[in-house]
């Protein structure tokens, strides 16, 4: 007999959702306090759920003309299906971006192809941290 199709859905989540997530995808080797923001209570956050199972969360956080998304994780075992990819278009949609001058973010290096799929590119501002290399990408957006 086939697999049962698991449903997709996406929505708003509350904060605490996201903890987990992140520090186990993002910081591993990091107490959970680690990923969590000062301005997370200011944030957006979305989920991506199969199932009743939470796979892939981002936050957002809106500052004047300008909305950056941070601590975007999907499940180890679930990346590379398309999980990630449904969630940002969600939120590239759900954010209204025509109300917006630039949406962004700081990516790791070896994930900045994934964000050019979705028009973004890397400025010239590239940074460090705990070792990893991070480039902040943009999209620059047209009111």
């Amino acid at each position: 007999m086939p697999k049962e199709k698991k449903k997709i859905r996406v929505c708003k989540i509350e904060v605490e959702q996201t903890w987990e997530l992140r520090q186990r995808v993002m910081w591993p080797n990091e107490p959970i306090e680690y990923v969590k923001l000062p301005e997370d209570t200011n944030g957006i956050h979305f989920g991506l759920f199969v199932g009743k199972k939470l796979v892939s969360v981002v936050s957002v956080f809106i500052d004047g003309n300008s909305a950056q998304f941070r601590k975007f994780a999907t499940d180890i075992s679930k990346q590379g299906k398309g999980y990630g990819s449904k969630l940002l278009n969600h939120l590239f949609v759900a954010i209204q971006p025509e109300k917006f001058d630039r949406i962004w973010c700081n990516a790791r290096i070896e994930k900045a192809d994934f964000y050019e799929q979705f028009g973004m590119k890397k400025t010239n501002q590239v940074f460090i941290k705990r070792g990893i290399e991070f480039v902040v990408m943009e999209r620059v957006l047209g009111k």
